[in-house]
């Protein structure tokens, strides 16, 4: 089945582009479009797409509050949300993160970065590379806790291997990289990333390595 997707812009031409490309996959089928923010959160309800490009600044309601609305808790559907960003180092692409989106795209990326994006974002992959994140998270620590803050309860479900592949995810290390770091299998490595975000609640590596700062587990800049 095509993956549907839902196109959020404010410029009416760069989602004409957006659709153009989209629409000559085979797998991809653009089924609406949307302004603002509130006519995304209209759209993805009546139309139960399975990833929304959504871009950040708009008028009425920007895209991280879209987001926060279309992936929170009682969201209608099972939409995934891949943020259009001028800068890739854009404080609002933090908290769009924040707020539930599985990653974050240029808005000058190429053509075949779309739609591969569109793709990893479909299958409930994180599109982001995890040094992307930690550079953001860097960049933006004075939005986060200062670390002060007791330790959250969830993180006493992880066993100490979870924690340690939760630490190493928050660096910025691929699974490939942690199997090296820790002397074990890659699908090991993957099975202990899979009962991190159950036991937590988190949708995808992204989300843990937010987690991670904000529960204090890491702190920005360390290594």
């Amino acid at each position: 089945m095509a993956i549907r997707v839902l196109l959020v812009d404010d410029q009416p031409l760069l989602r004409t582009g957006f659709r153009m490309i989209l629409e000559a996959e085979q797998d991809i089928a653009v089924v609406g479009e949307a302004g603002d923010g509130l006519q995304a959160i209209d759209q993805v309800r009546a139309l139960q797409p399975d990833v929304v490009l959504m871009d950040i600044r708009m008028p009425r309601m920007d895209g991280v509050e879209a987001t926060r609305r279309i992936t929170g808790p009682g969201r209608d559907g099972p939409a995934k949300v891949l943020v259009l960003t001028t800068f890739d180092l854009d404080e609002y692409v933090v908290e769009a993160l924040r707020a539930g989106a599985s990653g974050f795209l240029l808005k000058d990326a190429p053509a075949d970065e779309l739609v591969q994006a569109i793709r990893v974002v479909a299958a409930g992959e994180a599109m982001l590379a995890p040094s992307i994140t930690r550079r953001l998270l860097d960049k933006y620590a004075d939005h986060l806790p200062s670390g002060e803050e007791p330790v959250p309860d969830a993180l006493n479900t992880l066993t100490d291997r979870e924690v340690e592949v939760l630490k190493l995810v928050a660096r910025g290390l691929s699974n490939a990289e942690i199997a090296a770091d820790l002397f074990v299998s890659e699908t090991t490595v993957k099975t202990h990333v899979g009962h991190v975000l159950t036991k937590l609640g988190l949708r995808d590596r992204v989300q843990a390595a937010v987690y991670a700062y904000e529960s204090g587990l890491v702190r920005p800049g360390a290594q």
